[in-house]
Protein backbone atom coordinates (compact mmCIF):
# COMPACT_ATOMS: atom_id res chain seq x y z
CA UNK A 1 0.00 0.00 0.00
CA UNK A 2 1.52 3.60 -0.73
CA UNK A 3 1.99 6.17 2.01
CA UNK A 4 3.29 9.79 2.38
CA UNK A 5 6.07 10.19 4.99
CA UNK A 6 6.30 13.48 6.66
CA UNK A 7 9.58 15.53 8.23
CA UNK A 8 8.33 18.16 9.95
CA UNK A 9 9.94 20.81 11.09
CA UNK A 10 13.15 19.53 8.66
CA UNK A 11 16.50 21.03 11.60
CA UNK A 12 19.08 23.49 11.08
CA UNK A 13 17.55 25.75 8.93
CA UNK A 14 16.50 29.57 9.27
CA UNK A 15 13.31 28.88 9.22
CA UNK A 16 10.69 25.76 9.16
CA UNK A 17 9.51 23.70 6.53
CA UNK A 18 7.40 20.33 5.80
CA UNK A 19 8.91 17.17 3.89
CA UNK A 20 6.19 15.25 2.40
CA UNK A 21 7.92 11.62 0.82
CA UNK A 22 4.95 9.61 -1.17
CA UNK A 23 5.50 6.22 -1.46
CA UNK A 24 4.07 3.89 -4.26
CA UNK A 25 2.17 0.01 -3.58
CA UNK A 26 5.80 -1.45 -3.97
CA UNK A 27 7.12 1.19 -1.00
CA UNK A 28 9.16 2.77 -3.14
CA UNK A 29 9.50 6.52 -3.41
CA UNK A 30 7.38 8.22 -6.12
CA UNK A 31 7.31 11.51 -5.11
CA UNK A 32 8.84 14.28 -2.81
CA UNK A 33 7.60 17.49 -1.38
CA UNK A 34 9.26 20.29 -0.13
CA UNK A 35 6.71 22.49 1.86
CA UNK A 36 6.61 26.26 3.33
CA UNK A 37 3.72 26.69 5.31
CA UNK A 38 4.21 29.72 7.18
CA UNK A 39 2.06 33.15 5.74
CA UNK A 40 3.48 35.29 3.05
CA UNK A 41 2.59 38.61 4.28
CA UNK A 42 4.92 41.28 3.78
CA UNK A 43 4.35 42.84 1.03
CA UNK A 44 1.50 43.66 1.44
CA UNK A 45 1.50 45.47 4.27
CA UNK A 46 4.27 47.46 3.09
CA UNK A 47 1.10 49.10 1.16
CA UNK A 48 0.61 52.92 1.91
CA UNK A 49 4.42 53.29 3.71
CA UNK A 50 6.86 55.75 2.13
CA UNK A 51 9.27 55.02 -0.23
CA UNK A 52 11.75 55.93 1.85
CA UNK A 53 11.20 53.70 4.62
CA UNK A 54 11.10 50.73 2.51
CA UNK A 55 14.89 49.59 3.32
CA UNK A 56 14.44 49.61 7.11
CA UNK A 57 10.95 48.02 6.76
CA UNK A 58 11.96 44.93 4.40
CA UNK A 59 15.36 44.49 6.59
CA UNK A 60 13.32 43.25 9.31
CA UNK A 61 12.44 40.18 7.35
CA UNK A 62 15.07 38.34 8.11
CA UNK A 63 17.63 38.56 10.90
CA UNK A 64 20.15 36.17 9.02
CA UNK A 65 20.18 38.37 5.68
CA UNK A 66 18.95 41.82 6.44
CA UNK A 67 22.08 43.50 5.15
CA UNK A 68 20.19 41.69 1.78
CA UNK A 69 16.90 43.13 1.49
CA UNK A 70 18.66 46.80 3.01
CA UNK A 71 20.79 46.94 -0.40
CA UNK A 72 18.20 45.60 -2.86
CA UNK A 73 15.33 48.48 -1.45
CA UNK A 74 18.03 51.26 -1.28
CA UNK A 75 18.80 50.71 -4.57
CA UNK A 76 15.09 50.44 -5.99
CA UNK A 77 15.11 53.79 -3.84
CA UNK A 78 18.20 55.08 -6.12
CA UNK A 79 16.25 54.30 -9.46
CA UNK A 80 12.31 55.92 -7.97
CA UNK A 81 14.88 58.87 -7.01
CA UNK A 82 16.49 58.84 -10.51
CA UNK A 83 19.85 59.45 -8.74
CA UNK A 84 23.42 58.13 -8.87
CA UNK A 85 25.49 57.10 -5.77
CA UNK A 86 28.62 58.71 -5.48
CA UNK A 87 31.74 56.55 -5.77
CA UNK A 88 32.63 56.18 -1.44
CA UNK A 89 28.27 55.17 -1.22
CA UNK A 90 28.47 52.29 -3.66
CA UNK A 91 31.70 51.45 -2.37
CA UNK A 92 30.35 51.04 1.20
CA UNK A 93 27.91 49.11 -0.01
CA UNK A 94 29.96 46.44 -1.37
CA UNK A 95 31.74 46.13 1.44
CA UNK A 96 28.44 45.76 3.77
CA UNK A 97 27.41 43.34 1.24
CA UNK A 98 30.65 41.42 1.44
CA UNK A 99 30.67 41.22 5.14
CA UNK A 100 27.44 39.58 5.16
CA UNK A 101 28.37 37.15 2.50
CA UNK A 102 30.81 36.35 5.01
CA UNK A 103 29.19 36.10 8.09
CA UNK A 104 26.35 33.97 6.45
CA UNK A 105 28.19 31.28 4.56
CA UNK A 106 30.55 30.93 7.37
CA UNK A 107 27.14 30.78 9.19
CA UNK A 108 25.70 28.07 7.31
CA UNK A 109 29.20 26.15 6.48
CA UNK A 110 30.53 25.88 10.18
CA UNK A 111 27.10 25.87 12.16
CA UNK A 112 24.91 24.36 9.90
CA UNK A 113 26.60 22.23 7.51
CA UNK A 114 29.85 20.83 9.19
CA UNK A 115 28.14 18.45 11.93
CA UNK A 116 26.81 16.21 8.79
CA UNK A 117 30.43 16.31 7.17
CA UNK A 118 32.66 15.94 10.22
CA UNK A 119 30.46 14.47 12.86
CA UNK A 120 29.15 11.78 10.34
CA UNK A 121 25.25 11.62 8.61
CA UNK A 122 24.50 8.71 11.15
CA UNK A 123 25.97 9.84 14.48
CA UNK A 124 24.03 10.57 17.05
CA UNK A 125 21.39 13.70 16.38
CA UNK A 126 21.90 15.18 19.82
CA UNK A 127 25.03 15.73 19.33
CA UNK A 128 25.09 16.27 15.79
CA UNK A 129 25.10 19.56 16.21
CA UNK A 130 27.45 22.91 16.33
CA UNK A 131 27.47 21.89 20.39
CA UNK A 132 28.85 18.05 19.01
CA UNK A 133 31.10 20.51 16.57
CA UNK A 134 32.52 22.55 19.77
CA UNK A 135 33.64 19.30 21.37
CA UNK A 136 34.93 17.30 18.55
CA UNK A 137 37.18 19.99 17.00
CA UNK A 138 37.03 23.22 18.71
CA UNK A 139 39.74 24.88 16.83
CA UNK A 140 37.62 24.26 13.85
CA UNK A 141 34.80 25.63 15.40
CA UNK A 142 35.77 28.89 17.44
CA UNK A 143 37.15 29.57 14.05
CA UNK A 144 34.43 29.64 12.09
CA UNK A 145 32.84 31.35 15.09
CA UNK A 146 35.16 34.43 14.58
CA UNK A 147 34.94 34.27 11.10
CA UNK A 148 31.21 35.28 11.13
CA UNK A 149 32.09 37.32 13.65
CA UNK A 150 34.36 39.38 11.05
CA UNK A 151 31.95 39.36 8.84
CA UNK A 152 28.93 40.87 11.37
CA UNK A 153 31.56 43.05 12.63
CA UNK A 154 32.34 44.85 9.17
CA UNK A 155 28.62 45.68 9.06
CA UNK A 156 28.49 46.54 12.99
CA UNK A 157 31.12 49.77 11.66
CA UNK A 158 29.44 50.31 8.90
CA UNK A 159 25.91 50.82 10.25
CA UNK A 160 26.02 50.53 13.76
CA UNK A 161 24.27 47.61 14.55
CA UNK A 162 24.75 43.71 13.62
CA UNK A 163 21.39 43.38 12.83
CA UNK A 164 19.17 45.81 11.08
CA UNK A 165 21.13 48.52 10.51
CA UNK A 166 19.54 51.47 9.23
CA UNK A 167 22.60 52.46 6.95
CA UNK A 168 21.89 52.33 3.28
CA UNK A 169 19.54 54.71 2.04
CA UNK A 170 18.17 55.98 -1.41
CA UNK A 171 20.61 57.41 -2.91
CA UNK A 172 23.78 55.84 -0.83
CA UNK A 173 24.72 55.34 2.56
CA UNK A 174 24.09 57.73 6.16
CA UNK A 175 28.16 57.73 6.88
CA UNK A 176 31.76 56.54 6.08
CA UNK A 177 33.76 54.00 7.43
CA UNK A 178 35.48 55.43 10.53
CA UNK A 179 39.40 55.06 10.30
CA UNK A 180 39.19 52.87 13.77
CA UNK A 181 37.10 50.77 12.41
CA UNK A 182 39.05 50.72 8.97
CA UNK A 183 42.21 49.65 11.77
CA UNK A 184 39.87 46.77 13.27
CA UNK A 185 39.39 45.14 9.76
CA UNK A 186 42.61 45.35 8.91
CA UNK A 187 43.77 43.80 12.04
CA UNK A 188 41.09 40.61 11.24
CA UNK A 189 42.09 40.16 8.14
CA UNK A 190 44.69 37.58 8.18
CA UNK A 191 43.09 35.82 10.57
CA UNK A 192 39.81 35.34 8.70
CA UNK A 193 41.91 34.63 5.38
CA UNK A 194 43.86 32.09 6.87
CA UNK A 195 40.45 29.88 8.42
CA UNK A 196 39.17 30.67 5.17
CA UNK A 197 42.03 28.92 3.25
CA UNK A 198 42.06 26.07 5.76
CA UNK A 199 38.26 25.29 5.66
CA UNK A 200 38.41 25.32 2.12
CA UNK A 201 41.91 22.73 2.24
CA UNK A 202 39.26 20.78 5.06
CA UNK A 203 36.64 19.96 2.54
CA UNK A 204 38.25 19.54 -0.13
CA UNK A 205 39.89 16.75 1.40
CA UNK A 206 37.04 15.39 2.47
CA UNK A 207 34.57 15.29 -0.23
CA UNK A 208 36.13 12.04 -1.55
CA UNK A 209 34.25 10.55 0.98
CA UNK A 210 31.23 12.22 -0.51
CA UNK A 211 31.03 10.58 -3.86
CA UNK A 212 27.46 8.96 -3.07
CA UNK A 213 26.14 12.64 -1.74
CA UNK A 214 27.18 14.07 -5.06
CA UNK A 215 25.50 11.74 -7.00
CA UNK A 216 22.48 12.23 -4.96
CA UNK A 217 22.01 15.33 -3.44
CA UNK A 218 20.50 17.49 -6.06
CA UNK A 219 22.69 16.03 -9.38
CA UNK A 220 20.75 17.39 -12.35
CA UNK A 221 20.72 19.09 -14.92
CA UNK A 222 18.90 23.29 -14.44
CA UNK A 223 19.87 26.98 -15.48
CA UNK A 224 21.50 29.03 -13.36
CA UNK A 225 21.21 32.31 -13.06
CA UNK A 226 23.42 35.41 -11.44
CA UNK A 227 24.86 38.64 -11.94
CA UNK A 228 28.24 39.08 -13.21
CA UNK A 229 29.78 42.87 -13.92
CA UNK A 230 31.96 43.86 -16.84
CA UNK A 231 33.89 40.96 -18.89
CA UNK A 232 31.88 38.02 -16.97
CA UNK A 233 33.71 39.31 -13.23
CA UNK A 234 31.90 37.31 -10.36
CA UNK A 235 29.30 40.15 -9.04
CA UNK A 236 27.36 40.37 -5.53
CA UNK A 237 25.98 43.95 -6.12
CA UNK A 238 25.95 45.27 -9.76
CA UNK A 239 26.38 44.16 -13.22
CA UNK A 240 23.80 42.81 -15.13
CA UNK A 241 21.98 39.12 -15.36
CA UNK A 242 23.22 36.18 -16.99
CA UNK A 243 21.62 32.81 -17.72
CA UNK A 244 23.72 29.24 -18.27
CA UNK A 245 22.68 25.84 -18.80
CA UNK A 246 24.30 23.03 -17.58
CA UNK A 247 26.35 22.49 -20.49
CA UNK A 248 28.09 25.61 -19.56
CA UNK A 249 26.34 27.57 -22.72
CA UNK A 250 25.25 30.69 -22.17
CA UNK A 251 21.43 30.70 -22.46
CA UNK A 252 20.41 34.51 -22.11
CA UNK A 253 22.99 37.29 -21.40
CA UNK A 254 23.47 40.96 -20.40
CA UNK A 255 19.98 40.79 -19.13
CA UNK A 256 18.09 44.14 -16.63
CA UNK A 257 16.33 43.83 -13.46
CA UNK A 258 14.25 46.31 -15.42
CA UNK A 259 12.72 43.53 -17.49
CA UNK A 260 12.46 40.86 -15.53
CA UNK A 261 8.92 40.27 -16.02
CA UNK A 262 9.81 39.58 -19.52
CA UNK A 263 11.86 36.30 -18.29
CA UNK A 264 11.12 35.12 -15.15
CA UNK A 265 7.11 33.60 -14.20
CA UNK A 266 6.17 33.12 -10.75
CA UNK A 267 4.24 29.55 -11.04
CA UNK A 268 2.20 28.98 -7.26
CA UNK A 269 1.40 25.50 -5.77
CA UNK A 270 -1.48 24.61 -3.30
CA UNK A 271 0.81 22.97 -0.96
CA UNK A 272 3.26 25.60 -0.29
CA UNK A 273 3.34 29.55 0.28
CA UNK A 274 6.49 29.86 -1.84
CA UNK A 275 5.90 30.67 -5.08
CA UNK A 276 7.98 29.20 -7.90
CA UNK A 277 10.13 31.14 -10.18
CA UNK A 278 10.78 29.84 -13.35
CA UNK A 279 12.63 31.11 -16.91
CA UNK A 280 9.28 31.66 -19.01
CA UNK A 281 11.20 30.94 -22.47
CA UNK A 282 11.23 27.64 -21.40
CA UNK A 283 7.66 27.28 -19.45
CA UNK A 284 6.59 25.62 -16.10
CA UNK A 285 8.55 23.25 -14.53
CA UNK A 286 10.99 23.02 -17.60
CA UNK A 287 12.60 26.54 -16.71
CA UNK A 288 13.83 25.17 -13.54
CA UNK A 289 16.97 27.27 -12.22
CA UNK A 290 19.30 27.65 -9.73
CA UNK A 291 20.32 30.87 -8.17
CA UNK A 292 23.03 31.88 -5.15
CA UNK A 293 27.05 30.82 -5.07
CA UNK A 294 26.69 27.49 -7.04
CA UNK A 295 24.66 29.50 -9.79
CA UNK A 296 27.52 32.51 -9.92
CA UNK A 297 30.49 30.61 -9.54
CA UNK A 298 29.05 28.76 -12.48
CA UNK A 299 27.28 31.79 -14.52
CA UNK A 300 30.94 33.95 -13.85
CA UNK A 301 34.11 33.74 -16.08
CA UNK A 302 36.06 34.80 -13.40
CA UNK A 303 36.21 35.99 -9.64
CA UNK A 304 38.33 38.43 -10.55
CA UNK A 305 41.25 37.93 -6.97
CA UNK A 306 44.08 36.19 -7.59
CA UNK A 307 43.55 33.35 -4.61
CA UNK A 308 39.62 33.11 -5.83
CA UNK A 309 40.19 32.46 -9.36
CA UNK A 310 42.91 29.69 -8.52
CA UNK A 311 40.11 28.19 -6.53
CA UNK A 312 37.50 28.98 -9.24
CA UNK A 313 39.81 26.61 -11.64
CA UNK A 314 40.21 23.90 -9.17
CA UNK A 315 36.45 23.87 -8.27
CA UNK A 316 36.05 23.53 -11.85
CA UNK A 317 38.63 21.04 -12.87
CA UNK A 318 36.71 19.08 -9.41
CA UNK A 319 33.66 19.13 -10.37
CA UNK A 320 33.70 18.69 -14.28
CA UNK A 321 33.79 21.93 -15.64
CA UNK A 322 29.74 23.31 -14.55
CA UNK A 323 28.99 22.32 -10.84
CA UNK A 324 25.26 20.19 -11.15
CA UNK A 325 25.08 18.39 -7.74
CA UNK A 326 23.48 21.59 -4.99
CA UNK A 327 25.90 19.71 -2.93
CA UNK A 328 28.61 21.63 -4.12
CA UNK A 329 26.68 24.54 -2.65
CA UNK A 330 29.17 24.26 0.27
CA UNK A 331 32.35 24.08 -1.23
CA UNK A 332 30.91 27.35 -3.70
CA UNK A 333 30.28 29.26 -0.24
CA UNK A 334 33.78 28.92 1.18
CA UNK A 335 35.47 30.13 -2.53
CA UNK A 336 32.93 33.31 -2.03
CA UNK A 337 34.23 33.80 1.42
CA UNK A 338 37.78 34.31 0.03
CA UNK A 339 36.82 36.50 -2.64
CA UNK A 340 34.83 38.25 -0.48
CA UNK A 341 37.45 38.94 1.68
CA UNK A 342 40.18 39.78 -0.75
CA UNK A 343 37.92 42.02 -2.17
CA UNK A 344 37.41 43.98 1.26
CA UNK A 345 41.41 43.67 1.24
CA UNK A 346 41.02 46.04 -1.67
CA UNK A 347 37.96 48.43 -0.31
CA UNK A 348 39.72 49.00 3.24
CA UNK A 349 42.58 50.81 1.57
CA UNK A 350 40.36 52.67 -0.85
CA UNK A 351 40.42 56.46 0.16
CA UNK A 352 36.78 56.59 -0.39
CA UNK A 353 35.51 54.80 1.95
CA UNK A 354 36.16 57.04 4.81
CA UNK A 355 34.61 60.23 2.60
CA UNK A 356 31.59 62.07 4.07
CA UNK A 357 30.06 62.29 0.27
CA UNK A 358 28.20 59.25 0.52
CA UNK A 359 24.87 60.06 -0.72
CA UNK A 360 22.63 61.81 -3.65
CA UNK A 361 19.70 62.85 -2.46
CA UNK A 362 16.30 63.89 -4.25
CA UNK A 363 12.48 63.49 -4.51
CA UNK A 364 10.07 61.39 -6.64
CA UNK A 365 11.18 61.22 -10.42
CA UNK A 366 10.17 57.64 -11.22
CA UNK A 367 7.16 55.97 -10.37
CA UNK A 368 8.46 52.44 -10.55
CA UNK A 369 11.55 50.49 -10.28
CA UNK A 370 13.30 47.11 -10.01
CA UNK A 371 16.79 47.07 -7.75
CA UNK A 372 18.71 43.96 -7.56
CA UNK A 373 21.23 42.71 -5.81
CA UNK A 374 22.58 39.33 -4.85
CA UNK A 375 22.09 38.83 -1.18
CA UNK A 376 24.27 35.11 0.36
CA UNK A 377 21.73 32.61 -0.63
CA UNK A 378 21.21 34.18 -4.31
CA UNK A 379 19.71 36.74 -6.49
CA UNK A 380 17.03 39.34 -4.80
CA UNK A 381 14.68 41.50 -6.56
CA UNK A 382 12.68 44.57 -5.10
CA UNK A 383 9.75 46.03 -6.98
CA UNK A 384 8.28 49.03 -5.66
CA UNK A 385 5.04 51.54 -7.45
CA UNK A 386 4.69 54.49 -5.46
CA UNK A 387 2.56 57.51 -5.98
CA UNK A 388 3.83 61.02 -6.98
CA UNK A 389 4.33 61.39 -2.71
CA UNK A 390 6.48 58.42 -2.77
CA UNK A 391 3.85 56.27 -1.07
CA UNK A 392 4.42 52.71 -1.29
CA UNK A 393 1.00 51.11 -4.05
CA UNK A 394 2.61 48.11 -4.56
CA UNK A 395 5.82 45.78 -4.11
CA UNK A 396 6.88 42.48 -5.38
CA UNK A 397 10.07 40.70 -3.50
CA UNK A 398 11.69 37.69 -5.29
CA UNK A 399 13.53 36.22 -2.94
CA UNK A 400 16.26 33.60 -3.89
CA UNK A 401 14.55 30.81 -2.08
CA UNK A 402 11.96 30.98 -4.02
CA UNK A 403 13.99 30.85 -7.16
CA UNK A 404 15.46 27.73 -5.89
CA UNK A 405 11.80 26.26 -4.59
CA UNK A 406 12.15 23.91 -8.09
CA UNK A 407 15.39 22.90 -7.35
CA UNK A 408 15.22 22.14 -3.62
CA UNK A 409 11.96 19.97 -4.48
CA UNK A 410 14.03 18.00 -7.06
CA UNK A 411 16.98 17.54 -4.69
CA UNK A 412 14.36 16.21 -2.38
CA UNK A 413 13.24 13.67 -4.09
CA UNK A 414 15.80 12.24 -5.63
CA UNK A 415 17.62 12.11 -1.79
CA UNK A 416 14.49 10.46 -1.16
CA UNK A 417 14.34 7.80 -3.99
CA UNK A 418 17.66 6.69 -2.72
CA UNK A 419 17.38 6.36 0.75
CA UNK A 420 14.19 5.28 1.21
CA UNK A 421 12.68 1.82 0.66
CA UNK A 422 9.90 0.56 3.17
CA UNK A 423 7.62 2.15 5.69
CA UNK A 424 9.84 3.63 8.08
CA UNK A 425 11.80 6.20 8.31
CA UNK A 426 16.03 5.75 9.53
CA UNK A 427 17.07 8.66 11.19
CA UNK A 428 19.79 8.94 9.29
CA UNK A 429 17.66 8.41 6.07
CA UNK A 430 15.69 11.68 7.55
CA UNK A 431 19.24 13.85 8.19
CA UNK A 432 20.57 13.78 4.22
CA UNK A 433 16.68 14.30 3.33
CA UNK A 434 17.03 17.49 5.44
CA UNK A 435 20.99 17.95 4.30
CA UNK A 436 19.35 18.49 1.12
CA UNK A 437 17.63 21.28 1.48
CA UNK A 438 20.43 22.57 4.17
CA UNK A 439 22.72 22.64 0.64
CA UNK A 440 21.19 25.34 -0.46
CA UNK A 441 20.95 27.34 2.77
CA UNK A 442 17.09 28.18 2.47
CA UNK A 443 15.89 31.60 4.34
CA UNK A 444 12.32 31.06 4.57
CA UNK A 445 11.91 34.37 6.62
CA UNK A 446 12.71 35.69 3.35
CA UNK A 447 11.30 33.90 1.25
CA UNK A 448 7.68 33.72 2.68
CA UNK A 449 8.08 36.76 5.06
CA UNK A 450 6.68 34.97 7.54
CA UNK A 451 6.20 36.48 11.16
CA UNK A 452 6.14 33.62 13.82
CA UNK A 453 7.38 29.53 14.02
CA UNK A 454 6.46 26.63 12.56
CA UNK A 455 7.77 23.16 13.07
CA UNK A 456 8.98 21.22 10.26
CA UNK A 457 7.52 17.95 9.99
CA UNK A 458 7.70 14.97 7.67
CA UNK A 459 5.37 12.43 6.84
CA UNK A 460 5.46 9.49 4.93
CA UNK A 461 2.22 8.70 2.36
CA UNK A 462 0.89 5.80 1.46
CA UNK A 463 -0.57 5.16 -2.42
CA UNK A 464 -4.06 5.11 -0.32
CA UNK A 465 -2.86 8.50 1.00
CA UNK A 466 -2.86 7.04 4.64
CA UNK A 467 -0.06 8.74 6.29
CA UNK A 468 2.30 5.50 7.09
CA UNK A 469 4.62 7.36 9.45
CA UNK A 470 5.51 10.64 10.58
CA UNK A 471 8.23 12.35 11.97
CA UNK A 472 8.38 15.76 14.29
CA UNK A 473 11.35 18.08 14.92
CA UNK A 474 10.92 21.18 17.38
Amino acid sequence: MAKTVVIDPVTRIEGHAKISVFLDDAGEVSDARFHVVEFRGFEKFCEGRPMWEMAGITARICGICPVSHLLASAKTGDKIQAVKVPPAGEKLRRMMNLGQITQSHALSFFHLSSPDFLLGWDSDPATRNVFGLIAADPDLARSGIRLRQFGQTIIELLGAKKIHPAWAVPGGVRSPLSEEGRAWIRDRLPESRTTTENALGLFKQLLDRFATEVETFGQFPSLFMGLVGKDGLWEHYGGHLRFKDSEGNIVADGLSEDDYQDFMGEAVEPWSYLKFPYYKPLGYPDGIYRVGPLARLNVCDRMGTEAADRELLEFRDRVGGMATSSFFYHYARLVEILAAIERIEQLVEDPDIVSPRTRADAGINQLEAVGVSEAPRGTLFHHYQVDENGLIKKVNLIIATGQNNLAMNKTVAQIAKHYIHGNEIPEGMLNRVEAGIRAFDPCLSCSTHAFGQMPLHVQLVGASGDVLDEVWRD
